[in-house]
């Protein structure tokens, strides 16, 4: 059975993937942690140039946030299909939001189980 940090890393690349797939672009970096029941995946480096400027004005950062979230549960399918293929577990939910001041993003998967159930430990 692979180790936590291997399947962290498969994680991040299969969720980099997807969003070069399904979003059009990736993100600068991407880090997956699993913590219990949790897979905590940080991107950062997601908002183009043009995002960037839109967010200046309070108006436009809801309207981004808003956008983008809307993006990532429009891809949940193809997101739970990933968690599923990588850690064995199904999704239960899904938490995401984006700093229009960074540009890092943040999703929160709750697994219907411990990632690490079932794997032997020394």
């Amino acid at each position: 059975m692979p180790k936590k940090g291997q399947l962290e890393m498969e994680l991040s690349a299969r969720i980099t993937q997807w969003e070069k797939e399904y979003l059009g672009r990736g993100s600068l970096t991407c880090k997956a942690d699993l913590l219990r029941d949790l897979a905590i995946v940080t991107l950062q480096g997601v908002l183009t140039p043009a995002e960037y400027e839109l967010a200046a004005k309070s108006a436009g950062r809801e309207q981004l946030k808003k956008y983008r979230n809307n993006l990532v549960e429009s891809g949940r399918a193809q997101l739970e299909a990933i968690l599923h293929d990588v850690l064995g577990r199904r999704l239960v939910s899904l938490h995401t939001d984006i700093s229009t001041k960074t540009g890092e993003r943040l999703i929160v998967f709750r697994l219907d189980a411990p990632w690490d159930d079932g794997i032997d430990k020394p």
